[in-house]
């Protein structure tokens, strides 16, 4: 594969650059973008899937990953990040192509402009060893349509998650059982808990009165680390729709750091049903995480 010339300026006829403006704020975009575990549910044109071989997000860091096209073949791709200035700039130089063939190179510069109304301008700018690599890479394997379809995947996982990630001042074992034990969730998750148990399978029920409205949640737990990972799926019998918590908990010294995802939340449909809108999740998850923060110090 050709190299791209350092130093050069001249790079109009050789970019491809794809922009979209993303309902989310830039540091949920940039996590997103930086989180392998993320990556693997957007990454690619419609109909792809990636397998992510390695992903160190910094300077002189390897992503290797494999993406597998809807008819069979593999895609194997490396690149190795040159810039990362979060939550701003990822600049990495990239090669790889249809397994077996020749393969094409290109430097890529992603952007990440926060917009008013809490939005995120994202913009893909891929620089080609010549013009000709570009234009082929544009009418023979169609780049252009297949960016702003991963970016419209990207788009479409935004408004399907929520991610909340704070660190406490407390030591692993102990948010662990803040997240567990039923009578420490009560003290600062809900009240109306009856029953919980950190065990694969375990089912329970959660009845919820806000403002006049019973809203009933039904969880059924799906993974458990202990001192790692806690996940369950979360339903409500009245509306359609499947989703799954998860809560990560990673040490840092006698701090622990805690990544709340809550997926699938476009399947409750919130345009039809305003009350499971995610902006309300996102919300009701900014306060759980500060909540818990509040309840593990006091415990010290």
């Amino acid at each position: 594969m050709s190299a791209i010339k350092a130093g050069s300026t001249d790079t109009q006829a050789r970019e491809l650059v794809i922009s979209r403006l993303l309902d989310a704020p830039r540091e949920m975009v940039w996590a997103a973008w930086t989180d392998p575990q993320q990556v693997v549910h957007w990454w690619g044109p419609k109909g792809f899937t990636t397998t992510i071989h390695e992903m160190n997000v910094q300077p002189g860091g390897v992503w290797r990953q494999t993406m597998h096209g809807p008819g069979g073949a593999d895609y194997p791709n490396k690149s190795v990040f040159r810039e990362v200035v979060p939550p701003e700039r990822i600049v990495y130089s990239h090669g790889g192509g249809k397994q077996g063939g020749k393969g094409h190179s290109f430097e890529a510069t992603w952007t990440f402009e926060q917009q008013e109304g809490n939005k995120t301008l994202l913009t893909i700018r891929m620089v080609f060893p010549t013009q000709e690599d570009r234009d082929l890479v544009i009418e023979k394997y169609d780049a252009r349509e297949g960016g702003k379809q991963t970016l419209g995947r990207l788009a479409g996982y935004l408004a399907d998650v929520v991610t909340v990630e704070r660190t406490y001042d407390a030591p692993v074992e102990q948010v662990w059982r803040a997240l567990t034990d039923l009578e420490q969730m009560k003290q600062w998750y809900f009240q109306e808990l009856t029953a919980f148990r950190p065990e694969v399978g375990f089912e329970t029920r959660v009845d919820v009165e806000h403002e006049g409205k019973v809203y009933i949640h039904d969880w059924k737990v799906t993974e458990v680390v202990p001192n790692r990972k806690l996940a369950y799926r979360w339903r409500y019998p009245d509306v359609a729709g499947d989703s799954v918590v998860s809560f990560e908990l990673f040490p840092e010294g006698k701090k622990t750091r805690l990544v709340l995802r809550h997926t699938g939340l476009a399947s409750f449909d919130g345009e039809k049903h305003p009350d499971y809108a995610v902006k309300n999740f996102r919300g009701g998850w900014t306060h759980f995480a500060q909540a818990l923060g509040e309840f593990v110090a006091k415990r010290k």
